[in-house]
């Protein structure tokens, strides 16, 4: 048996998340119907799965399967059936063991944000329009009390039997251009709407209705009305990369 592993990237414009749900557009029912065309029923693990409207520049995917394959060709003959939001960048065999999901050391989201007057249309799909003045300072230091282990409870969505404990191993708040906001955060793993809710919080620092002195005392709150369940929305959300050390890339 050999582990493949598919890098990919998708416009989550239009999809109902990631994982595959009925009578639903997903991005892993557009994938796998192209996948089993050229491999009936493969079962595929992937590194995270992202909700509604989230793109990903960075998915990772992995299956076995005792058939030789062409890496090349596959890669081809996917983006060849797949709708132009889905694109294949990568095929390859990895070691034995790999796994897209539990072999990943760590997962990179960014987060961007349109701070001018009017939206740029070419951001329509890509950012959260903020016309709002935001004290850059003030959320990068918000941010700041993310880092470590912390009970995430505050800003994800309750799933009965599933720890909210997570670890943050970095976060940035920086402008990529004169009115683009762009925060990053990298952590072992998140739980759902982590990342907009911790974005939403930000956003409420940044326009001065919630002291970044604050932030500590929200997260050991453990309590999501602490924050009115705020969750920036879904659009300026991207997967960028995820880790898995040097010897899986």
């Amino acid at each position: 048996m050999t582990v493949y592993r598919i890098d990919l990237a998708y416009d989550g414009t239009g999809f109902r998340g990631y994982a595959k749900q009925p009578k639903v557009r997903t991005v892993q029912g557009d994938f796998e119907a192209a996948l089993y065309k050229i491999l009936p029923n493969m079962d595929t693990i992937v590194a995270g799965r992202t909700d509604a409207g989230v793109h990903a520049d960075g998915q990772v995917l992995s299956f076995e399967t005792d058939k030789s394959l062409d890496t090349d060709k596959l890669l081809r003959s996917l983006n060849k059936m797949l709708n132009p939001q889905i694109a294949i960048s990568a095929v390859a065999p990895v070691p034995d063991g790999f796994s897209a999901r539990f072999s990943a050391v760590s997962r990179t989201y960014r987060y961007r944000i349109d701070t001018g007057r009017t939206l740029n249309p070419h951001w329509h799909h890509r950012a959260w329009h903020v016309p709002d003045s935001l004290d850059l300072e003030a959320m990068q230091s918000a941010a700041t009390h993310f880092i470590g282990r912390h009970d995430f409870a505050s800003f994800c969505r309750a799933v009965v039997g599933r720890t909210t404990e997570r670890d943050v191993l970095a976060t940035d708040w920086r402008y990529i251009d004169d009115r683009i906001l762009e925060f990053e955060i990298v952590a072992s793993s998140y739980c759902q709407q982590m990342v907009r809710s911790l974005v939403a919080l930000c956003v409420d620092v940044g326009a001065g209705r919630i002291p970044a002195a604050a932030v500590p005392e929200i997260i050991v709150a453990r309590d999501r009305a602490v924050i009115d369940g705020a969750v920036a929305p879904p659009h300026g959300l991207t997967l960028w990369k995820v880790s898995y050390g040097e010897v899986n890339r």
